[in-house]
């Protein structure tokens, strides 16, 4: 049984766990429950499908390091490389020509920032929804560097994604909403992140809790010691949840970590 002075580490998602969809801001509770993280000496992970370089809403928490882009660039705070797991090029003009067939907009999502190939419906409700302003449209094949580019992501219903991941075997994807889905290399994912960075501070990933609330947060809630859904999780993140807590805006972080005796 894991009790409050095992846990060596925390992780936590960015939209919709530590930010608001509604508010778009980090609750003071959440603030002040991560100060006592950090106090504690308990490190304290951001776990996103954000680059490690557009969390500027959350830079007033008190974090060590960012698993970035669903699992696939792990850094710390300070830029240090801890993984990075790059989609190959010709898999990514695959990609591409298959976008083009379908006709939906796709993304090419980097340190650089986010760039589409065509703005539609689904790209304007995504700016909305994390109240970011509109990508710039670019030539993807421009924007896309080899070796590096770990994230993409496509704008289309489940069934269009379905059929364009099929023929994509060394690609995978994952939702944290119905407007548009994370592609990434197949394999890596937010619990493939938390393992690398528990393993790189020596660390037992028995001994940690995860906070998450949307699908791609679903393999980093299984892979900790304890996985907590928000309260405005959809049902599927709640059933691989160990524990259910309030909303973003009803102090469900600060919650989960009292009830559980972490602070």
């Amino acid at each position: 049984m894991i009790i409050k002075q095992d846990i060596q580490a925390a992780f936590f998602d960015v939209d919709g766990t530590l930010l608001s969809f509604e508010k778009h801001i980090v609750p003071n509770s959440t603030q002040d429950s991560l100060a006592e993280l950090h106090r504690k000496g308990i490190k304290i992970i951001i776990a996103t499908g954000r680059s490690a370089m557009n969390l500027n809403e959350i830079s007033m928490l008190p974090y060590d390091g960012i698993i970035g882009l669903n699992g696939t660039t792990c850094v710390l705070r300070d830029g240090t490389t801890v993984s990075h797991h790059a989609i190959p090029h010709e898999v990514f003009i695959r990609f591409i020509e298959l976008a083009k067939r379908y006709d939906v907009a796709v993304s090419v999502e980097g340190n650089a920032g986010v760039f589409v190939n065509q703005v539609t419906a689904r790209v304007e409700e995504m700016s909305r929804m994390i109240a970011q302003p509109l990508p710039q449209i670019r030539d993807l094949t421009q924007i896309f560097i080899p070796g590096e580019t770990s994230q993409l992501c496509l704008f289309a219903d489940n069934q269009t994604e379905i059929e364009i991941i099929s023929q994509l075997p060394l690609l995978s994807s994952s939702r944290w909403c119905d407007v548009f889905a994370d592609i990434n290399v197949a394999g890596v994912d937010k619990g493939t992140g938390l393992c690398e960075m528990v393993n790189f501070y020596g660390l037992n990933p028995s001994f940690t809790v995860a906070f998450g609330d949307g699908g791609n947060d679903i393999p980093m809630l299984r892979r900790a010691g304890i996985g907590v859904a928000m309260g405005n999780a959809c049902e599927n993140v709640k059933d691989h949840a160990d524990f259910i807590t309030g909303t973003v805006d009803d102090d469900g972080i600060k919650y989960a970590l009292q009830y559980l005796g972490i602070i």
